[in-house]
């Protein structure tokens, strides 16, 4: 038996954990998760109706679609993390 450690071990020596990752608590990130569970929540409703709301079911994945380029958009808008339109300058 060898006392070598594993592969899985050795990848991670070299991680650097002083980096700040953000984890996306921005107004940007919590609009597009919102947006895209509705849509979710409507798809998953129509979905279980059965073939009448088929339409129903394309509106909730537009939903979705929604939410995917919403949060990009606010971001750019200075909502994401770090963004302009989130920095305390003291007032």
């Amino acid at each position: 038996m060898s006392n070598k450690p594993s592969a899985a071990v050795s990848v991670y020596e070299n991680v650097d954990h002083s980096i700040e990752l953000g984890h996306g608590n921005s107004p940007a990130a919590w609009s597009s998760v919102f947006v895209m569970l509705v849509g979710a929540l409507v798809a998953c409703i129509a979905f279980v109706i059965g073939a009448d709301a088929t339409l129903v079911f394309w509106i909730g994945v537009g939903v979705i679609a929604v939410g995917v380029i919403l949060g990009p958009v606010l971001k750019a808008a200075g909502y994401g993390v770090g963004g302009s339109k989130l920095q305390n300058n003291g007032h």
